[in-house]
């Protein structure tokens, strides 16, 4: 017989091993840090200019950050701080440096989202969050997924739920019930909100105190913050339905839409939500904030199935919930700036993978992106120590192989980002 005192025990084995990975992957410290970038890679793949070019900017100006040179004197390495310094000062022919950016506009919100684990959602995020960190960009990660996947890749482990998603929306519940509570009751002929009472379990959690910022941790990288989750957090799918039954007035799929509004439209300028692999309380929160949605899938057949069926559940939960259910400042029926499907893990060697790839663009037609993010041993190799591959050290393999790594991420992000800045005009 095998019950719940054996999966404790695996579970505690399986920590320890987590453990040893961190001390591994991490410093000393079990902290996540970010490495130095060259000047070879700040100059050509970061600011993307002429690496004689950048070596005069920094010569004529003493006052520059002048990074930490190697004891060769060969090469210089500067901080992403450092970079970012560069970026604000730095002027090429009378030309800034910083990324393009609508004025007068909030964060843009990007979902990842896709109905199957493993389509690459998790590597999509961190990648694309660390490409746009690189390109001078301020991001907020948003974990919806209880497997933590990106959590833990941007170095946040010992994470409590109540600091979750979860704990935003009950956050949201507590205080959208208190106003509606607070409401005036109307007159005879009008129609009033019954009054609600929250039980103790939720209001002893004592989460409806905490600020907007309470939620948001930083990472190694300056310019990243992430809303985390962890294994705990899966708890939501059972809370939710319990809570909106307490307040079926309650407008809850537009609880993170209304937290991410509340913080300044200058706080960030992009936000991307790791979705989970279902169409659930969660999935449907991040779905509802989200301005644009990028469905990531692996190059087999059962992905493209699963793609499919994604699609096709996605448009009827999205039709149900058009009518009949809280929207709160929500526009419905729910519609997106910009819709892409990327191919992920692809190899260009393989006829099945050419073929899928095809497939994928007679199906998808203009909303298949140009560019698939290749499967290349560097990126397995990153994979497997918990980081991407903007974070690994090009000596630490082949520059070819490393480089090539590199340019299929810069080009999917590329695309990425060129999309939304194209919408982006048109968020309210």
């Amino acid at each position: 017989m095998f019950d719940h005192t054996d999966l404790a025990t695996l579970q505690a084995r399986s920590l320890k091993m987590q453990g040893w990975i961190r001390e591994q992957t991490f410093s000393p410290e079990m902290t996540k840090t970010l490495r130095r970038f060259s000047s070879w890679e700040v100059a050509e793949l970061i600011l993307g200019i002429n690496q004689n070019t950048f070596r005069g900017k920094l010569a004529a100006d003493p006052s520059f950050p002048a990074g930490n040179v190697e004891v060769d004197g060969r090469q210089r390495w500067f901080s992403l701080e450092e970079i970012n310094e560069l970026r604000r000062r730095m002027r090429i022919g009378r030309k800034s440096l910083l990324p393009p950016r609508p004025e007068g506009k909030r964060a843009i919100r990007a979902a990842i989202a896709n109905f199957k684990g493993g389509a690459g959602k998790s590597t999509v995020a961190l990648h694309f969050a660390h490409a746009a960190a690189l390109d001078g960009y301020r991001v907020l990660a948003v974990d919806f997924d209880p497997q933590a996947t990106l959590s833990h890749s941007m170095g946040l482990n010992d994470v409590s739920e109540d600091h979750t998603v979860w704990g935003i929306m009950v956050r949201d519940l507590e205080r959208q019930t208190a106003e509606q509570n607070a409401a005036p009751v109307a007159a005879e002929s009008g129609r009033s909100v019954p009054r609600r009472d929250l039980p103790s379990s939720i209001l002893d959690m004592g989460l409806g105190a905490l600020r907007v910022t309470d939620f948001i941790k930083p990472t190694a990288w300056p310019t990243i913050d992430i809303v985390p989750s962890c294994a705990n957090a899966a708890f939501v799918e059972f809370a939710s339905a319990q809570y909106r039954h307490i307040n079926p007035e309650w407008s809850f799929f537009a609880a993170i839409d209304r937290w991410l509004d509340a913080l300044p439209d200058d706080s960030y300028d992009i936000v991307i939500f790791d979705c989970p692999p279902a169409i659930g309380y969660q999935s449907m929160n991040a779905v509802f904030a989200a301005d644009v949605l990028w469905v990531p899938s692996g190059p087999g057949y059962w992905e493209y199935d699963s793609t499919t069926s994604f699609v096709g559940q996605l448009s009827e939960a999205l039709e149900d919930l058009a009518h009949g259910f809280p929207a709160g400042n929500l526009d419905l029926p729910k519609s997106f700036h910009e819709m892409r499907f990327l191919m992920t893990r692809y190899e260009p060697g393989n006829e099945l993978h050419r073929a899928m790839f095809d497939a994928f663009r007679k199906v998808w037609g203009e909303r298949m992106t140009e560019h698939p993010i290749e499967l290349t041993r560097a990126v397995e190799q990153s994979g497997r120590f918990l980081s991407s591959i903007y974070e690994v050290d090009y000596r630490d393999m082949t520059r070819a192989t490393w480089r090539r790594a590199r340019d299929s991420f810069d080009r999917a992000y590329l695309e990425f980002r060129d999309h939304l800045i194209g919408v982006w005009d048109d968020v309210e």
